[in-house]
């Protein structure tokens, strides 16, 4: 495998879902603190691929994947990995629930646990880091008896911290959705997604009307629509779609041209497998039928005469 880049430090969610995939687990990884320096270092070229998280169950999108390969990069999504997420509050051994007045962690992963800090730890601080295991490591680093981090059990195992809590997220079924960003575009398996952005070229009624109107004329399932700001004036925003299929799909190339000439400005993200336990067996029945359909039509053209 070529090297890749991920999330870090080491400890963080985006190590433990990398491990669940045994060919990046095998590659040489090397864990970098900013999601912004991760995309910039694969679109050097000092890594080949890069892993970050783009989406949580409770929270929604994590913006800064989204804006830095919408607005500043030119690498592609190239798979997608589902990691159930654990979440708990750790510190340094002899520190009691009690004692804890700070509670650091990256800013997504605490607004997952609401619920828990209003009940248990109403007075306590909240102390953003970059990463929950950049918390973890704070946490064991610091001299202070009074703060714990939140995280997951990787992080507090390699930092030496013991549990307070388990399982805080506010709720049960949390999970964190994280992609495979690198160049080109994977081939397509029967069972994909497409993310593009779309850019209005003029702000008038009707004009996301309009692009939706040509997935829906194909019958386009959409799985994810959500608007962005542009960075370029107050109200000006686009458009993040996630679409079923894949550019090679003769719909989906006819609905993204169709897009890009009469509609909006389109700048592609990626066509990628879809994660999921029903990925495999979704895929092969997908390869099957197109082999049956492809004898078929082959069979139809065999017939189509010299003149």
């Amino acid at each position: 495998m070529p090297p890749i880049a991920f999330f870090g430090p080491s400890g963080t969610f985006a190590e433990e879902a990398l491990l669940t995939q045994p060919d990046l687990a095998a590659a040489d990884r090397t864990p970098i603190a900013s999601i912004p320096d991760i995309v910039a270092a694969v679109g050097a070229g000092e890594y080949d691929l890069g892993f970050v998280p783009i989406e949580n169950s409770i929270e929604g999108s994590v913006s800064v994947t989204l804006d830095t390969l919408a607005f500043e990069s030119d690498l592609l999504i190239q798979r997608e990995i589902d990691l159930p997420i654990s979440m708990g509050l750790f510190a340094k051994p002899g520190t009691k629930l009690a004692d804890v007045k700070q509670v650091l962690s990256f800013p997504i992963a605490a607004a997952q646990c609401r619920g828990f800090l209003k009940a248990k730890l109403p007075n306590a601080v909240f102390v953003a880091a970059n990463s929950t295991a950049d918390a973890s490591a704070t946490v064991a680093k610091s001299k202070r008896a009074d703060q714990a981090a939140i995280g997951n059990p990787l992080a507090a195992k390699l930092y030496g911290l013991k549990v307070l809590a388990r399982e805080i997220a506010d709720h049960p079924e949390n999970q964190t959705r994280f992609v495979v960003v690198g160049r080109g575009i994977p081939a397509p398996t029967g069972h994909d997604k497409t993310t593009i952005v779309c850019f209005q070229r003029a702000d008038r009624p009707g004009s996301l009307l309009a692009m939706l109107a040509e997935f829906a004329a194909r019958r386009i399932n959409l799985t994810k629509l959500e608007s962005r700001p542009t960075k370029q004036s107050l109200g000006d925003y686009c458009f993040v779609i996630d679409i079923e299929g894949h550019i090679a799909d003769e719909l989906v190339a006819d609905c993204l041209r169709t897009l890009a000439a009469k509609v909006a400005n389109v700048k592609f993200l990626g066509s990628y497998p879809v994660a999921g336990l029903d990925g495999p067996a979704r895929r092969h029945a997908a390869t099957k039928a197109w082999r049956h359909a492809d004898a078929w039509l082959a069979q139809l053209r065999d017939q189509v005469r010299d003149d």
